[in-house]
């Protein structure tokens, strides 16, 4: 009794906070399991409605009743805004969804700051509810006991409408057969908007009665964004009283948690989220929606494919084309004597025939009389990679120091960047998560410079086999699934990195990072680097030999086999392939390539902050590999630099607004470049006729059906 009345103000606040989490969390898992949208602005519609309240409220009950109605009606319109946004995107998956909400989230959040400003607003309540009253011999906040009656409410309103009503009916078959809720006369789309701005209003309504207990200022969203997809996979998708009760947990663990277990608290939560994703992803139903060869194509793709067929089919005067139309499949029927089921599956042809379909992408670009060189194929295809390392070397000489240091950590971000490439494009593993292993990569070296370890080689091969390590650890519980159920074990991984990188300031110095170590020396018996232009040359040089390794092994018959995981893992595991093993070693690999990306990092910037290894580093990295067309090496290393140059170089002349710019950037990528800039080149990046942006395959097991193999690697 001594103990529960030591801890009963923090358990009644875990209660009244859980149900904050809930109201919020109700609206996010109707965007996802019933609209099918993955709502990352999500915490920005509970802002929307947060600061709406608070600049309404003025300690009345008509300020209350008038925030509430302003802020839910707002977000309710910025809702429904999002259904028209999304609506596009239907056919491209989850992860370009995912993109643009978050560009939106960014765009809204300046938005945010720009009208109500930068400080936390205060919220004044009635004066009937600004008072305490008498819980088991402990005063407590009457208003916060109001909101858990309210919210309790609201979850048995919530369950009602759904599981008793026309309305909800229909809510429901338009997550489970909107087919045929078509043929009963009700029309998909608008049950979609309804959905997405009855998502919205909730989460409005839920920052208007939550800004006296979370209250509305720079950071909130994010902070209640990442809670709300904890409860959101603790929940479930398909019951509000799941949902109610994982929030409730979830609220315990924030507040109980803290007083009982203050050094384990921060890491419960997304522990407990990666460990209830990996056992639903071991043990998932197998996925039989689609025959072996994935969803058949619509009539103007096949009309599509065909032209190119015939197009293929004609004699160019290059060599290996005839090849190069037998490698990319449009020539090739299924019983084709001589080729495996296997080397089909994989997309594993001979040399002539990737460096045909080399020439067939990049004609237009390179000069013909290079194709009647010796080897002219292949200067066609390293011609890209030498232009623009001709232009890399060239920038010290054309940019003052701060732009040469910014272009150092572009490069250093352009191999985090290529390390999500290899996972997102090659492996279908699409990822949140890769700067887990780019943080460790970069603790390490910073550790290893201040231990007197200032070598950059030996920085690097550490750091890399230090991530290498991390990525074996946590790698068989990213392989086992699929689709959006990845992105949120990644997620979840890199969120407990953070975690860690804030506890853990013996090595990491906490929240404010480590600065003052020894500079890195290039080679042995050299002195510390200091200059921009020797640590960018030095960056160059490193991220040169890192993307020419990545390549080799890409082009090579181990790229081929995770190609051909990707595009027909389950034909791949009929053949005897070990898929998982191949996963895994993929996901190693890139790991050990952020590490070095985080490692250039350290030396480029001198410096080490969390932020530099959080969740936005994440989410650029992924935009960097989609500007760039999922299976671009080089595109991803373009986008890194965009993203760089927005944030901080373009973003110099309008202080203040960087959030704005990448916002934008985010949107215009996801609208204007479906194919990334790989697309621009007339070919996608698989090299079969596949765009190189297709949507990776949502959540599936591993042994489900895949769409075609893309049977060659993009430069």
């Amino acid at each position: 009794m001594d103990l529960l009345d030591a801890h009963l103000i923090p358990a009644v606040d875990g209660v009244a906070f859980g149900l904050l989490l809930f109201v919020v969390a109700a609206g996010l898992s109707l965007a996802f399991g019933t609209a099918g949208v993955l709502n990352l602005s999500h915490g920005t519609l509970y802002a929307i409605g947060a600061y709406t309240g608070a600049e309404l409220s003025d300690g009345t009950w008509g300020g209350l009743a008038l925030g509430l109605a302003a802020g839910t009606a707002a977000a309710c319109v910025a809702g429904a805004g999002l259904s028209a946004a999304t609506a596009p995107l239907a056919r491209r998956g989850h992860l370009a969804q995912a993109l643009l909400t978050f560009g939106l989230a960014l765009i809204g959040g300046d938005l945010l700051i720009q009208f109500f400003g930068a400080d936390e607003l205060p919220v004044r309540v009635p004066e009937a509810l600004d008072s305490s009253v008498m819980l088991l011999g402990h005063r407590y906040p009457a208003y916060r006991l109001c909101f858990i009656v309210m919210a309790v409410l609201l979850a048995a309103f919530g369950t009602w409408v759904l599981t008793r009503t026309r309305m909800g009916a229909a809510v429901r078959a338009a997550a489970d057969d909107p087919q045929m809720l078509a043929a009963t006369g009700h029309n998909p789309r608008a049950v979609h908007t309804g959905v997405l701005a009855a998502a919205g209003a909730l989460a409005g309504a839920a920052g208007v009665l939550g800004a006296p207990i979370i209250g509305p200022g720079p950071g909130t969203s994010e902070n209640v964004l990442m809670l709300s997809l904890v409860v959101v996979v603790l929940g479930g998708l398909r019951s509000l009283w799941a949902t109610f009760f994982a929030a409730v947990a979830v609220g315990e663990v924030q507040t109980l948690g803290v007083s009982l277990v203050p050094d384990l608290a921060p890491y419960l939560l997304f522990a407990a989220m990666a460990a209830v994703l990996v056992l639903r992803s071991r043990f998932a139903e197998p996925a039989t929606a689609h025959g072996p060869e994935g969803p058949a194509p619509d009539p103007v793709t096949r009309l599509r494919g065909h032209l190119a067929g015939r197009l293929r089919r004609r004699p160019r005067g290059t060599p290996g084309t005839a090849e190069a139309a037998k490698a990319s499949g449009t020539a090739q029927t299924p019983g084709t004597a001589g080729t495996s089921g296997a080397d089909r599956a994989t997309g594993a042809t001979g040399a002539d025939d990737r460096s045909g379909a080399a020439a067939r992408g990049y004609g237009n670009r390179v000069p013909k009389w290079i194709g009647r060189l010796p080897g002219g194929t292949a200067w066609r295809q390293a011609a890209p990679l030498l232009v623009l390392l001709v232009v890399l070397i060239s920038l010290p000489t054309l940019l003052d120091a701060y732009s040469i240091s910014l272009a150092g950590s572009a490069l250093a971000l352009g191999l985090l960047a290529v390390s999500v490439t290899i996972l997102t494009g090659y492996a279908g593993l699409p990822t949140l998560g890769q700067t887990a292993p780019f943080a460790v990569g970069a603790y390490a070296t910073a550790n290893l410079a201040d231990a007197g370890w200032t070598v950059g080689p030996v920085q690097i091969v550490l750091s890399a086999l230090a991530a290498a390590v991390f990525s074996a650890v946590v790698g068989p519980a990213v392989i086992r699934a699929r689709g959006t159920t990845v992105l949120m074990i990644t997620l979840a991984i890199g969120e407990l990195t953070g975690a860690v990188v804030n506890q853990l300031k013996s090595v990491t110095g906490g929240a404010d990072g480590l600065v003052g170590f020894p500079a890195t020396r290039a080679l042995w018996g050299g002195e510390g680097m200091l200059e921009e232009s020797e640590l960018y040359n030095y960056a160059l040089v490193v991220a040169v030999v890192a993307v020419s390794l990545t390549l080799l092994v890409l082009r090579s018959p181990a790229g081929k086999l995770l190609t051909g995981t990707r595009g027909a893992e389950a034909r791949m595991r009929a053949s005897g392939h070990p898929v998982g093993r191949y996963l895994l070693v993929a996901h190693i690999c890139a790991g050990a390539l952020a590490g070095v990306g985080g490692s250039l990092m350290v030396t480029v910037q001198q410096y080490l902050s969390p932020a530099d290894v959080g969740f936005e580093i994440a989410a650029f990295a992924l935009l960097a590999v989609v500007i760039g067309g999922t299976t671009s090496v080089i595109g991803a290393l373009l986008g890194a630099g965009l993203i760089v140059a927005t944030r901080d170089w373009v973003a110099g002349s309008w202080p203040g607004h960087g959030p704005l710019l990448l916002g934008v950037l985010f949107v215009a990528t996801v609208y204007v470049l479906p194919r990334g800039l790989a697309g621009l080149r007339g070919r996608s990046g698989g090299g079969n006729g596949r765009s190189s942006d297709a949507p990776v395959p949502e959540d599936r097991p591993p042994s489900a059906p895949t769409p075609n193999p893309a049977g060659k690697v993009s430069p």
